[in-house]
């Protein structure tokens, strides 16, 4: 049995080099992984340590369940669900209320344009009763317009905060959830501007429905995008209440 060993150490140019470039490789995919996952976990933290405890969501359930037993959920909404591709279609957002019951003709007003002062939105076309959220912003499932009686519900698309564009409509709600209560929304129709106040947000699951339903007790805008930035997993709901209008907001 040999007493002693020899282990002769290889410092030659290339085991070095090696070397470099594998811690390189290592702190670069480290800072990657940082950068990719930090706002969908910050975001996480955020709603479940604030939204939650602040607002509480009116969800009936009931009618969740009434819904996908009508056959009006789309898809399975599983994070792998095939039909949950292309989220620049809005159909793909929530379970889908049977096409013919909404006839985009009966609108006179088939876009108007919606600005946020604190996002530094600015006249951002909505689309009354489109699909492509790549285009502009939709006016979902329409069945009132802004400062009628009922629920305007808009959908915009988001993603990762690093790839924010600001006149991209593929990322145009990205920072949507650094709204607050008390911030106003502006929606205007040829001429005329409505005014409206932030006063509730939440984050709710896509099988979550109730959230566009009609209350005709005040006229109410409904902003919604998919969220953690960057996922289609939930939506977050901005509810804002239209206002007497304030010139010195605009």
């Amino acid at each position: 049995m040999a007493l002693y060993s020899y282990y002769k150490e290889d410092n030659s140019l290339r085991k070095k080099i090696i070397n470099y470039f594998s811690y390189f490789f290592l702190i670069v995919g480290s800072f990657l992984l940082f950068w990719a996952f930090y706002p969908i976990i910050s975001f996480e933290i955020y709603s479940q340590t604030f939204l939650s405890k602040d607002f509480k969501t009116p969800v009936i359930f009931n009618e969740i369940n009434q819904s996908i037993k009508n056959g009006l959920v789309l898809g399975s909404f599983n994070v792998f669900s095939n039909n949950l591709s292309d989220f620049t279609n809005v159909n793909l957002w929530f379970p889908s209320i049977v096409k013919n019951k909404v006839n985009k003709d009966n609108f006179f007003v088939k876009q108007y344009f919606l600005s946020i002062p604190k996002l530094n939105i600015k006249d951002a076309v909505v689309l009354v009763g489109g699909d492509d959220l790549s285009k502009s912003l939709i006016h979902y499932l329409p069945k009132t317009m802004p400062g009628e009686l009922g629920n305007v519900a808009i959908f915009g698309h988001s993603t990762l905060p690093q790839l924010y564009k600001p006149h991209d409509y593929k990322s145009i709600f990205t920072f949507l959830p650094s709204l607050q209560k008390g911030d106003k929304i502006f929606i205007k129709v040829e001429d005329v501007v409505y005014q409206y106040e932030v006063f509730e947000m939440f984050v709710v699951l896509p099988s979550e429905i109730s959230v566009l339903n009609q209350k005709l007790d005040a006229s109410y805008l409904t902003l919604i995008t998919c969220v953690p930035p960057g996922t289609y997993w939930k939506r977050l709901v901005v509810k804002a209440k239209l206002i007497p209008f304030n010139f010195d907001d605009n």
